[in-house]
C-alpha cells in the first residue's frame, strides 16, 4: 500500500471542519450521483465465537482479555441455514458466516465450506463470509463454494494499528484483502471508530480504505466491553463526530456502499442515524452482531422508510 499523501489528508481535514450541514450536503450529493435510492440489508452469524489468539484491544473474543461472553465451537450447518432463511425474510440480500480466530483449522474449514455452499444455494441470498487471514488455497476454495463478498476490516489506520493489535500487522490485513480481490471476490472492508484515534487518523483510514477500492465499507462504532482494554472509552467520540466521519468516508469513497455496522444501537441515536443515511449510508447490517445485541429488523425497516429510501432487492 502506498503512503497516504499528507495533502490528501489535509484536504479531508479541511472538509471535516466545515459546518455540519454543508458537509452533509456535499456527501449527500455524491451519494445521489452514484447510487439509486435503495438500502442494502445484510446479516451475519457468529458461527464460532471466542478463544481467539489475536489481541485486538476492542474485541471481547480475545483470549488475552477477560470479557465474559458465551464461547462456542463451530455451530451446526442447520443452524446456519435457519439463520440465513430468517435474515432473508427480514429483507437481507446477503448473509455472512463469521468465525473467530486468526484463520480456521482444516476441520472447521471443511464444515465452513458446506455452510457457504448452503447459503449460496438459497434463492435471493448472496453468500458472504469473514474467516480471518486466509491463504491462497483457502481463498480459491471459498470462491468455488460460492462466496461473492469477503469481510475483512482494516479496523483502524496504519499509524494507529500497533496501538490496537500486536499479534498481526496492518499489512496482513491489506494483503488478505488484495488476495481475495485477485480471485474476483468483492471486498467488504471498513473500520471501527471511537477507539481513541485522532480525527487525522480517521481521515488516514478513509484514504487507506479508498486505495483498496472495496465494494462495501462497514463503519463500526466501538462498543466498550467490560474486560477489554478499551472498556472505558465510552466518550471517545460523540454523535456529531461520527456523522462527520460518515461524510468523509463517503467523500473519500464515492462509489462504495457505506454500511452501518456494529455499535450503532449504543453510540448513535435515531436522529443521527437518519442524518447519517442522508449523508451517504446506503447499507445496513441488521440483527445482532457477533457478541453484542443489535437493532431489530423491524426497527431498521421503519428507519429506512422514515429516511425515504427503499430496501434493495436482488
Amino acid at each position: 500500500m502506498r503512503c497516504i499523501e499528507n495533502t490528501k489528508v489535509e484536504e479531508l481535514l479541511k472538509l471535516y471542519d466545515l459546518p455540519v450541514e454543508e458537509l452533509i450536503e456535499i456527501s449527500s450529493k455524491i451519494t445521489k450521483e452514484n447510487f439509486t435510492n435503495e438500502m442494502e440489508f445484510c446479516s451475519i452469524i457468529s458461527a464460532k465465537t471466542g478463544m481467539c489468539q489475536e489481541d485486538c484491544k476492542y474485541c471481547s473474543q480475545s483470549m488475552h482479555h477477560q470479557a465474559k461472553i458465551t464461547v462456542h465451537p463451530l455451530i451446526e450447518l442447520e443452524e446456519v441455514k435457519k439463520a440465513a432463511l430468517n435474515s432473508k425474510e427480514n429483507g437481507a440480500t446477503r448473509f455472512c458466516v463469521v468465525t473467530s480466530g486468526r484463520k480456521p483449522d482444516n476441520k472447521d474449514f471443511t464444515a465452513i465450506l458446506r455452510m457457504i455452499e448452503t447459503v449460496a444455494g438459497i434463492e435471493g441470498l448472496h453468500s458472504c463470509c469473514s474467516l480471518g487471514i486466509l491463504d491462497e488455497k483457502q481463498v480459491r476454495q471459498i470462491k468455488e463454494a460460492g462466496v461473492e463478498r469477503y469481510n475483512h476490516n482494516l479496523n483502524t489506520c496504519k499509524s494507529f494499528h500497533k496501538e490496537i493489535c500486536s499479534t498481526h500487522d496492518f499489512e496482513d490485513r491489506v494483503n488478505t484483502i488484495n488476495l481475495i480481490k485477485s480471485y474476483g471476490i468483492e471486498a467488504c472492508t471498513g473500520g471501527i471508530i471511537g477507539m481513541g484515534e485522532t480525527r487525522k487518523q480517521r481521515a488516514e483510514l478513509a484514504l487507506e480504505l479508498a486505495e483498496l477500492n472495496p465494494k462495501s465499507v462497514p463503519i463500526n462504532f466501538l462498543s466498550p466491553v467490560k474486560g477489554t482494554p478499551l472498556e472505558n472509552l465510552h466518550d471517545a467520540i460523540d454523535e456529531e463526530e461520527i456523522l462527520r466521519t460518515i461524510c468523509i468516508f463517503r467523500i473519500a469513497m464515492p462509489e462504495a456502499l457505506i454500511r452501518y455496522a456494529g455499535g450503532r444501537a449504543l453510540r448513535f441515536s435515531k436522529e443521527y442515524q437518519l442524518l447519517g443515511i442522508r449523508a451517504g449510508i446506503n447499507a445496513l447490517l441488521i440483527g445482532n452482531y457477533l457478541t453484542t445485541t443489535g437493532i431489530s429488523a423491524n426497527n431498521d425497516i421503519e428507519l429506512v422508510k422514515e429516511s425515504g429510501m427503499s430496501i434493495a432487492k436482488i
